[in-house]
């Protein structure tokens, strides 16, 4: 074979693989959103996405409400290490 055969030849494998994975993916896409809408129509509970505005004041509860339990869980380390 020549070197331009080679090339061509490479070529073809390349596109031929590109497209192949290409197709794959689209596959997946279409499964994945199928399965989504499946599995929204089946649900007992809507789902639904979370404002912004919740999300901060959630966070900001979480942590408060987290907040002894940190401080507990450090100093009983300190207390096994031998630190305090």
């Amino acid at each position: 074979m020549t070197s331009a055969q080679l090339m061509q030849e490479g070529l073809n494998l390349m596109l031929s693989g590109m497209s192949f994975v290409l197709v794959f993916l689209l596959i997946l896409i279409f499964a994945i959103k199928l399965m989504s809408k499946l599995i929204s129509y089946f649900s007992s509970e809507p789902v639904s996405t979370p404002q912004n505005t919740s999300t901060s004041t959630t966070e900001l509860t979480d942590l408060e409400r987290l907040r002894p339990v940190i401080i507990a869980a450090i100093a009983h380390h300190r207390r096994q290490q031998g630190l305090q």
